[in-house]
């Protein structure tokens, strides 16, 4: 006969051994430290449908054991375990002469304090992990059993409850040390093509899935989109939210397992169709961030051997926070770097609408001129230009295209290639500015209004030939304090075809300051809301007359500044002066 004491410590130690050092202490698995290496994967996805079946292979050795002792004890001739789970006791392992199971009694046994029985024959007993009921051991006698044998079955079931303890540690300390492993390699990367492949091989490998797709959510086009997909050469997917299982994942953040997919509605087929694969069943996962927003879908499709389970989800939950965090950090990467992209993209555009502009006034005998632009953005569509026309004429342009930024930018570039163009075969002024506008009302893709004020100085005549078309009015403070707008000239250009446009006139003499601008100056606003105003500039002006016109320039834009500050600028900023000497 074999000892009881022996034959119970040997159950313990053959669940024990493999996860204690000489110390007592858990053991530290031994992994691969390289993220991505194939080692790591294996270590990983031990815990697939293989590694799933070594588990329960070491619980039917465990319960072998159980029967071996229970074998030993006298009277024993029947030996039947159950496992309980949510609840529901099942039959798990059997032996030796029993009766048919009974349900009804075994919930019974799981309810008490203790072993049960209702008589000396028939013995049963629960089994305790973390001090909920895992199982029951049943025992059956063809004789009443004696005291010592009943004490024996009470200390086999203890044995029993601490080695099946040891075995789920085991199980949970291997779980663990995969998720740790797991976290690693989606913290390896942050780029987001490569992250969601980690995602993929880890998902797929963990539940035995033939292909997956990581859908990621994109609110503001209200789509789910994919990346790349394991197993689709990484093809790209984009899917209205309110279509598709992933769709429905997304909308309703709840999980989905399907056995049939064709036979359930929400499955979109179009895929299969265009890919010319054919889905049988389907586990779609929400993947949430930290705040429980849904960043996107998990959707693996076809399990190589039979459907989704419930420890397939688990398995997948239980990395899930660190999936969605590695995906929200690679998110936040990829903007960064989008963002770095168009900052430099930005800068040159900015070094070449610089470009574009003259690096400084013309020296004109008799006449003093200065300008500054301040763009709002890092680009805009404020313009200014001067261009000769011949030794003694000089075209004067100040544009203020609609809108700000890039698109701005690009319309203003387009108007200084257009007008150099024309200037090359001295038109007349209304013919420059007709010719402007036909070909931005012509440019429908565009479509963007330019108000423009165009002027000829004269220098032999000391006189200004000019066309406002829409633009805010240039100041002409004389010097005996009167000012004059110059407003003669016509609409927008680019608002109606065939625009008819109009010359205005005016004499320059000796002390006059011309002050030309765009809305962004008389337009800045103060805290409250106020406007700086012509007003304040023809002031300005009068007041620094006898200042160069570089002070000027300077002074206008340092009180716009400081009229305007706590408040954004909202809009870009040209002021062009030129005096009469």
């Amino acid at each position: 006969m074999v000892p009881f004491d022996s034959a119970a410590e040997s159950v313990v130690s053959a669940s024990v051994e493999d996860t204690m050092d000489a110390n007592g202490l858990a053991r530290e698995p031994s992994i691969s430290s390289e993220p991505g290496d194939n080692r790591d994967y294996a270590k990983i996805c031990q815990f697939d449908a293989a590694a799933a079946g070594q588990i329960h292979m070491e619980f039917r050795e465990l319960a072998h054991q159980i029967f071996e002792v229970a074998a030993a004890i006298p009277g024993v001739a029947g030996v039947r375990l159950w496992q309980i789970a949510d609840g529901e006791p099942t039959v798990w392992q059997e032996s030796g002469i029993l009766p048919l199971p009974d349900k009804i009694a075994i919930e019974g046994a799981t309810s008490a304090h203790a072993s049960a029985g209702t008589e000396v024959y028939h013995w049963v007993c629960p089994v305790k992990c973390s001090g909920d009921i895992v199982g029951v051991l049943e025992f059956c006698s063809p004789e009443p059993m004696g005291k010592d044998a009943r004490n024996s079955l009470e200390n086999l079931a203890r044995v029993a409850s601490a080695a099946w303890n040891n075995t789920i540690h085991r199980q949970v300390a291997e779980e663990l040390s995969a998720i740790v492993l797991a976290t690693k390699l989606l913290n390896s990367t942050l780029d987001l093509g490569e992250l969601i492949k980690i995602i993929l091989q880890l998902a797929t490998r963990l539940t035995g899935a033939e292909r997956g797709t990581v859908f990621l959510v994109n609110r503001e086009q209200n789509e789910i989109w994919s990346l790349v997909g394991l197993g689709l050469e990484e093809q790209e997917i984009r899917l209205p939210i309110d279509r598709g299982v992933a769709g429905w994942v997304a909308r309703h953040a709840e999980s989905v397992r399907l056995e049939n997919v064709y036979a359930d509605p929400r499955f979109e087929p179009t895929v299969d169709r265009r890919l010319a694969y054919r889905t049988r069943n389907l586990l779609g996962l929400p993947i949430r961030s930290k705040d429980g927003e849904i960043l996107g879908v998990l959707e693996l499709i076809n399990r190589k051997e039979g459907s989704f389970s419930a420890v397939d989800e688990d398995s997948l939950n239980h990395l899930s926070d660190h999936v969605a965090l590695a995906l929200e950090n690679a998110r936040l990467y990829r903007e960064l770097l989008a963002k770095q992209r168009m900052e430099r993209d930005l800068e040159v555009a900015r070094n070449v609408q610089r470009g574009l502009l003259p690096e400084r006034p013309p020296d004109l005998a008799g006449f003093e001129i200065s300008v500054a632009y301040k763009p709002s953005q890092m680009v805009g569509g404020d313009y200014y230009d001067f261009v000769p026309l011949n030794p003694r004429a000089l075209l004067i342009v100040i544009a203020d295209v609609e809108g700000k930024g890039l698109a701005s930018a690009l319309m203003m570039a387009n108007l200084q290639a257009t007008l150099h163009t024309l200037t090359v075969h001295v038109h007349p002024l209304e013919q420059i500015v007709k010719s402007v506008n036909d070909m931005i009302f012509s440019d429908r893709r565009r479509a963007r209004l330019v108000s423009m004020f165009v002027a000829i100085l004269d220098q032999q005549h000391r006189a200004l030939h000019y066309i406002n078309a829409g633009h805010v009015p240039p100041a002409l403070i004389r010097v005996d304090g009167e000012t004059v707008e110059l407003r003669n000239g016509g609409t927008l250009v680019g608002a109606f075809p065939d625009a008819t446009f109009t010359r205005g006139y005016i004499e320059l003499s000796e002390g006059d300051v011309l002050a030309g601008y765009t809305d962004g100056i008389t337009e800045a606003m103060d805290a409250e809301g106020n406007q700086y105003g012509l007003e304040r500039l023809v002031n300005m002006v009068r007041r620094e007359r006898t200042a160069s016109a570089e002070r000027i320039v300077e002074t206008a834009l340092a009180e716009v500044e400081s009229f305007s500050r706590g408040s954004p600028l909202d809009d870009d900023r040209v002021i062009f002066i030129l005096k009469v000497l």
